[in-house]
């Protein structure tokens, strides 16, 4: 069994020692997607800047790629391969998709971004736009497209459906699974949409008020809608 990618053992994070979520496990495995579901407030967002090491966790601890994470080092671990799509996708308007593809590269790879553009050839025509200009579909695509530029071994996504209409997020939501299938990357999957999510999850995880209330697989708990209802709607939103 290859070693796990991302490990995280009874994580309580949060912001200005003000915890938001407790006791957070998980194990991440490359090749594997696990998304973390939950209703607004639960606690998602802040489970993925500590894990990505943007936060620094409150209680417990975070692994990645081998290394203990470093809250005061993220760029270490972003140079590892562990890169994170933010909810605001971290796009720069005024750049076009070209510009913003060569800012995302650490160095000169024309064959690694050939094969990038491949998986989203919708970007090839639009080299010369604005990135501010474009869908918000098509930039959602440059992001996670500007993320595989670096080869990476962990990719997280946040919220990846904000915003887009749902037969946008049909066509992203997918292409994970493909990524994930054929480079072997460990995605981390934050996400509203669950019925798409768990589609291409192997394993999700369900917060609420910060706390786990619901794991498994992803295809038994897609099959079990009263245990989702109740996991989302079982107590009040934080």
């Amino acid at each position: 069994m290859p070693e796990s990618a991302l490990i995280a053992t009874d994580l309580t994070a949060g912001h200005q020692s003000v915890p938001a979520v407790f006791g957070f496990d998980l194990t991440l495995d490359p090749g594997e997607i696990v998304s973390v579901l939950g209703p607004n407030g639960a606690g998602k967002t802040t489970t993925l800047l500590t894990l990505a090491g943007l936060l620094a966790p409150l209680s417990g601890s975070v692994s990645a790629l081998g290394q203990k994470v470093n809250h005061k080092r993220p760029h270490v671990m972003a140079r590892r391969g562990l890169r994170l799509v933010p909810d605001d996708r971290g796009l720069f308007a005024s750049m076009t998709v070209r510009d913003h593809l060569r800012l995302c590269r650490d160095r000169p790879d024309p064959a690694r971004l050939e094969r990038v553009l491949d998986r989203f050839p919708v970007l090839s025509p639009l080299m010369s736009r604005k990135v501010g200009l474009l869908s918000g579909g098509e930039q959602q695509m440059l992001a996670i497209a500007g993320a595989l530029l670096a080869a990476p071994r962990i990719l997280m996504v946040d919220e990846m459906s904000l915003g887009l209409a749902p037969k946008v997020v049909e066509e992203l939501l997918p292409a994970l699974r493909t990524l994930a299938r054929d480079e072997g990357i460990a995605v981390l999957l934050v996400e509203q949409h669950v019925d798409l999510a768990l589609s291409v999850s192997d394993r999700a995880i369900v917060l609420n008020n910060g706390r786990v209330v619901l794991e498994g697989d992803a295809s038994e708990l897609l099959d079990d809608r009263d245990a989702l209802h109740a996991a989302y709607f079982g107590a009040e939103d934080s």
